[in-house]
Order: C-alpha cells, then structure tokens, then sequence
C-alpha cells in the first residue's frame, strides 16, 4: 500500500511511460478506442431500446386482444366452420371465474379502412373508425384528452349518445377555429354530442394520421344505437401487475370455449394477440444486443490491452539493468511486480478514462441535438449509459491493466542481478 502513494515510484512512472510518449501514445490508443467503442455501443442500444419502449407508452402491455374466429373442429352437434360472437355474459363470466385481471373490455366496431362515409356533420360526411368502448379502455390504450372529457361510467349506465373524437375526425367535418366540444356528429343516422377530443402518440409504423380518424361512443349505447344486441366484437384484457396474461390465457380460451360450445382442441377458434408475450420478446432482444454491445465491445478492449501487454514487455528489456540494481539494493520480487502492475494499470486506466469522457461528450452533444426534436415517432430517443455501466467498464479496465502487466511483471522478477548487470 505504501507503494501505492510513494511520490518516487509515480515519479518512475511517469517517466518510464514518458521516456517514448508516441509509443505509449500509440500503445493506449487501443485501450481508448476499445472502451469508447464500448460505451457507444451501449448507449445506442440503450437509445434503441428508449425509443421502442416510448411507442408502447402509456399502453397497459399486460394485456391480450381476442376475437372470434370460425370454428375448425366439429364438436357436440356443432359443425365445422361454424360462426360465432362473443356476449356480454361472456365478459361478466371472465370477472368471476378467472382471478387475476384487472380490466376486461368488451368492444365493437363500424367502419374500418377504406370503409363507406359512415359519419356526417351538416354537409361534411366522412369514413371513420367508430368504436363502442368502456371507460377503462383508456388504461389500455395510450390516448390523452386534450380538450373534454372521455366515455365515464355515467355515460354507460344511462346509454348516453356522447362520443369522443380524433383530429383527423375534426379536419374532415369542422371548419377552422370552430368550437368540437357541444356540437352533434350523426353516426349511421343518430346523432351524438361530442363531449372530448383525443390525441394518440405516434408509433412510427405510418399509422399516426389513421390513428386520429377515430371516434370512441359508450359501449352500451353502441350496442343499443347500432342494433348490435349484446354481442362483443372483440375483447381487450388486461391482467393485474403480479400476474401475466400470458400466463391467463389458457385458462380464459378454456372457459370461452366451453361457453361457445368449441372443441377443447379447437386452438384456431379463439383468436389472440398476446401484446406481453411481445413486448417481452423486444426486451430480450434488447438484452441480446446489450451482451453483443459487451462483447464486440471486450474484443475490441482485448486488443488493446494485448498492445499494453506488448509494450510493457519491451519496457521491462529496456529497464533490464535498473531492474537487476534494485534487486542487487534488496527490492523484493513483489516490489518489482507492483511497480510493473502500478505502470500497466495506471496507462490503461488513463487511455480508458479519456474514451469514457470522450463517448460522455459526444452522447452529451447528440442528447443537446434531439433535445429540439420531436422523437414520439422515432425510433431512437436518450441514448445513454447507467453510472452501473461506467463502473463496470472501470471494472474491466483495471482488470485489463492487471492483466496487461501480469506477464511482464513475472518476467522482470525473473532477473537475476548479476545477469542484469552484465547487459549492455
């Protein structure tokens, strides 16, 4: 320890390291580039990663989408191919046998892309996207109001005929500057009051702009309205934190199947998007790169530290005779060992500290560009590294500088005084 804060080793150090600087300079460049790399790497998966997770913000990734499909199996009378619609009873069903979620929301639908002109308003018509949803849907969906209100439980008990609309809806069928909330859209012939106007986030896949062509009406007074009975399009379900609906699933196929008489082994019936199973998957191929970034990352370092191995090796052939004094003066084996090791580790962590504040700089200087930009459609936003990685990466410095001076240190002890003094 006490090598460790002797000013005359630093000295010869210093000097030893100095005594060629464009070799040494050379030498740590591998160890810079390595850890700069490195760090870069990092931050642009990071940055991937934030911008992902950014389109699925403020969508409950919980959740699963099922839907009906034509039956593939004939069962109990039942023939194959045989069509069928999910009930409210369905979703009351869902809430007491299946412990675990945390919202279950049935939903219809008129219109669709490329769908007739379904909506007017005075002498405006337009093609929309009209949903029958409940109040909780907006927990599932990432959907900020920005002027009113959305569908509330009131609406629902009381079968209202308000709506909520887009501002693709609002540039097809208002004027300019003219007031959205308290005016009536006819829906299919009935007239609704608008009561909210809502704004999604973009998610960069070119669906933004149709996003916003939407209306959402209170679900009873969808059904109600548009002669839909109690029949359920589809259903949105979300299950509770502590439990995945990955995990849910089977069991929720199980009880609609057994509801809608399908065969057990009817898979194709029952449709399903399973949006945790997928987000879990862009996790774990963000991890993947995370290790790839640390490995190409290492490999890099590796050769680096392979140049420091290298030029301390020469510097111990050229200190051969200071080496064999010292040693003739009684400097232990392990004195000799920690000035190598002291040397090595002092010019890789250096050359590795100068890569991480260069890679700090130039992450610091693109976060300042994108600071002024809207990145809601991108795919890449605040790449950045963790204090964790910074240590881990001051970590592997100095263990590559333990590393690097591990050879060389074992030769200079190997020298013996007389051999020393007798080199020329």
């Amino acid at each position: 320890m006490s090598n460790l804060f002797s000013r005359e080793n630093w000295n010869e150090i210093l000097e030893a390291l100095s005594a060629n600087w464009f070799r040494t300079l050379l030498t740590a460049f591998g160890v810079f580039w390595g850890i700069f790399i490195l760090v870069i790497l990092l931050a642009a998966g990071k940055g991937l990663e934030n911008g992902v997770k950014q389109g699925f913000s403020g969508i409950a990734t919980n959740t699963a989408f099922l839907w009906t499909q034509p039956t593939s199996k004939p069962y109990k009378g039942m023939p194959q191919g045989r069509r069928f619609d999910y009930q409210n009873s369905d979703v009351e069903a869902l809430w007491e046998n299946i412990p675990g979620l945390r919202f279950v929301s049935p939903r219809n639908q008129l219109g669709g892309f490329n769908g007739a002109n379904n909506v007017i308003r005075g002498l405006k018509t337009g093609a929309f996207n009209v949903y029958g949803d409940t109040p909780e849907f907006i927990q599932q969906e990432p959907m900020e109001i920005i002027e009113g209100r959305f569908i509330n439980q009131s609406d629902m008990k009381n079968r209202r005929k308000v709506a909520v609309i887009g501002q693709g809806v609002i540039d097809g069928l208002y004027e300019k500057g003219e007031p959205v909330v308290g005016s009536y859209v006819k829906i299919n012939g009935v007239n609704f009051s608008v009561v909210g106007v809502y704004k999604k986030k973009g998610n960069g896949d070119g669906n933004a702009e149709e996003s916003l062509k939407q209306i959402f009406t209170p679900f009873t007074t969808f059904q109600r309205a548009f002669n839909f009975g109690d029949t359920v399009g589809w259903m949105a379900i979300t299950a509770q934190d502590e439990t995945s609906i990955t995990e849910l699933l089977p069991k929720i196929k199980e009880l609609l199947k057994s509801r809608h008489k399908i065969s057990p082994e009817d898979d194709r019936a029952i449709g399903n998007f399973d949006l945790y199973q997928e987000f879990s998957k862009v996790n774990g191929l963000f991890n993947i790169l995370s290790v790839i970034s640390y490995f190409v990352g290492v490999l890099i370092l590796i050769s680096g530290v392979i140049g420091i191995g290298n030029i301390m090796l020469i510097v111990v052939k050229e200190r051969t005779k200071e080496i064999g004094i010292r040693r003739a003066l009684g400097a232990t084996p392990w004195d000799i060992r920690g000035q190598i090791l002291m040397e090595s580790i002092f010019l890789t962590i250096i050359s590795g500290m100068a890569g991480i504040v260069l890679s700090s700089a130039v992450l610091k200087l693109i976060d300042m560009l994108m600071s002024g930009m809207d990145t809601s459609s991108m795919m890449f936003a605040n790449p950045s590294v963790s204090l964790g990685v910074v240590v881990t990466a001051l970590g592997i410095l100095i263990l590559s500088g333990l590393f690097a001076g591990m050879i060389p240190a074992q030769i200079a002890i190997k020298v013996k005084p007389v051999d020393a003094l007798r080199t020329e």
